[in-house]
């Protein structure tokens, strides 16, 4: 299943200028508040959250930063190309450069994991991950996103 019914057009950036985590969580947030209408302090305080309980950098420079709002109507995701990697405190030591914001709404319950799982089944290969870096524009990292991973069909 492909993530475009996640992910819309208007939420990729495709060179996010980042310096750290804290800022990448922070523009990540500024810009699902911007698409969402949710308020943004709520958002980057989920994210926040989330993050101390472990990094969400799952490896191979890829991040899913996630969380949940009660007031969220449906699953909402974003997908962000970094400009330049940076620290994520990923387990594997690696440096993140491909980001994938996941909101869900509080009551998603198995939705909100079975959401999770595809975006990380889908970053997870290593032709989508390797397309999505080389990849400059926002209409070309969506046709990526789009894509069926090989694994899947």
């Amino acid at each position: 299943m492909p993530l475009t019914d996640l992910v819309a057009p208007n939420a990729i950036i495709p060179a996010l200028k980042v310096n750290n985590k804290k800022q990448a969580i922070q523009e990540l947030a500024a810009r699902a508040a911007q698409l969402t209408g949710q308020n943004e302090r709520a958002i980057l305080e989920i994210l926040l959250q989330r993050e101390k309980l472990g990094s969400t950098a799952v490896g191979n420079g890829i991040a899913i930063p996630h969380g949940k709002l009660p007031k969220l109507g449906r699953l909402f995701g974003l997908f962000a190309r970094f400009d330049r990697p940076i620290d994520f405190e990923a387990l594997d030591g690696q440096p993140v450069d491909l980001a994938f914001l996941l909101l869900a709404p509080e009551a998603a319950g198995a939705d909100h994991l079975k959401a999770l799982a595809r975006v990380a089944r889908l970053l997870r290969d290593s032709e989508i991950a390797r397309k999505l870096r080389e990849s400059r524009d926002s209409d070309a990292l969506y046709a990526v996103l789009a894509m069926q991973p090989a694994s899947a069909a």
